[in-house]
């Protein structure tokens, strides 16, 4: 019979035997040095490439922030067994930012609307030089990162804090840097998008892009956190912290923005097409041409039609396999996504994958998680002191 007050009987340290910071720095710097290589080969397709990948990893964290916050300010108790693991996503986020610089280093090469020559008889994107200009982008890029970076860090800071002093009252800091906090991060996160990406068409315009970019990147963040802790599970890592039931609240939330993306991306394309200006539909005419076309139908089917059909189920939403399947499916079209959004800027005719799309990934994804597990291993590994643990763990001690 349950007691009332569940308690933590799995170790809340990271098991040293499980090395795999170093190794994903390893292999992070390795694929870093070939995508160096690859500038000097062809310098166009490294930075078309790299703004591809730093979004992808990107639009993670900024889930991961965002979803933080989310836990704060609703007092959620479900997620406190998870949530050092998001925390760790975004507290990394001003570390991040060092990785934007080749970002600004090819601003004219990915971006049309540096050339004076390309605006000066354009109307239209003469206009919107007082927004789309070079030292603007980098004051907004600093500013977005700084907001970033800063909310990222302290939460978990504080949230570090409260594990040492067992003071319930950080609770109270947490929600009121929290309820500012998500309100400004959606909205520099809008911004963002706006510049890194759809910019790239800087005669294209999209009210919905911003939440669009937060669609993507939220349904991606749950497929990494299943798959993480699966990973943790299998290893004897929280293995009785993290239940079935917490798993099934993963698996029904990845599935709800399952929903809520492809809400999203139809409205935006649905609005478009129905107003028919050409400014706006022809972003979309240029991505529906050609084998362009291929990869639209591979996101309507791979990360709308299969994940819902999969986990439409109940039951389906904790089972290991076809949660799997659904996660590793979703952020593998998460990334032909963004290369949806960003290549046809640089390939117009069609589909043209280059070495350097799988160098930048390796890359920036052996750095982005080798920055989470240094984090991530460094601290308890769940909350010890947050005040809704106990109610967190009783999710796994009633099933």
């Amino acid at each position: 019979m349950a007691t009332d007050s569940p308690k933590l009987t799995d170790s809340v340290e990271f098991p040293s035997e499980l090395n795999v910071t170093k190794v994903l720095f390893g292999v992070g710097t390795a694929g870093l040095i070939a995508s160096g290589v690859g500038y000097f080969l062809n310098h166009e397709q490294f930075f078309f490439s790299w703004l591809t990948s730093f979004n992808y990893f990107t639009s993670i964290a900024l889930g991961a922030l965002l979803l933080v916050m989310i836990h704060h300010i609703t007092r959620s108790s479900w997620g406190v067994v998870i949530r050092r693991i998001i925390e760790s996503f975004s507290s990394n986020l001003w570390l991040w930012a060092i990785f934007f610089i080749p970002v600004i280093i090819g601003m004219t090469t990915l971006y049309s609307w540096t050339d004076p020559s390309y605006y000066i008889d354009d109307p239209i994107v003469a206009g919107k030089q007082p927004y789309l200009n070079e030292p603007f982008y980098i004051v907004r890029a600093i500013l977005y990162f700084a907001i970033w970076g800063w909310l990222g860090y302290k939460l978990h800071k504080v949230s570090i804090e409260m594990d040492r002093t067992n003071d319930w009252g950080l609770t109270t800091l947490l929600r009121k840097i929290s309820a500012p906090g998500i309100l400004i991060v959606a909205l520099t996160l809008a911004f963002a998008s706006f510049d890194w990406l759809m910019s790239l068409d800087a005669h294209w315009f999209s009210t919905m892009f911003g939440v669009y970019y937060f669609a993507m990147g939220f349904q991606a963040l749950f497929a990494v956190l299943i798959l993480l802790a699966f990973w943790l599970r299998r290893r004897g890592v929280l293995e009785n912290t993290i239940s079935q039931s917490h798993i099934h609240d993963l698996g029904s939330w990845f599935w709800a923005f399952t929903i809520f993306y492809a809400y999203i991306a139809f409205s935006q394309f649905l609005l478009i097409y129905y107003a028919n200006i050409s400014e706006e539909v022809l972003w979309f005419y240029h991505r529906m041409e050609g084998s362009w076309i291929f990869i639209g139908y591979t996101l309507i089917i791979g990360r709308f039609l299969i994940p819902f059909l999969l986990l439409i189920n109940r039951d389906s939403k904790h089972n290991k396999k076809l949660l799997t399947i659904s996660a590793v499916l979703v952020l593998i079209v998460h990334f032909l996504e963004m290369y949806w959004i960003a290549m046809p800027a640089l390939h117009s005719q069609g589909i043209s994958f280059s070495w350097m799309d799988v160098t930048t990934m390796i890359g920036l994804g052996g750095i982005f998680l080798g920055l989470f597990f240094r984090t991530y291993a460094k601290n308890n590994l769940v909350p010890v002191n947050d005040p809704k643990l106990s109610d967190s763990l009783a999710k796994s001690y009633h099933q």
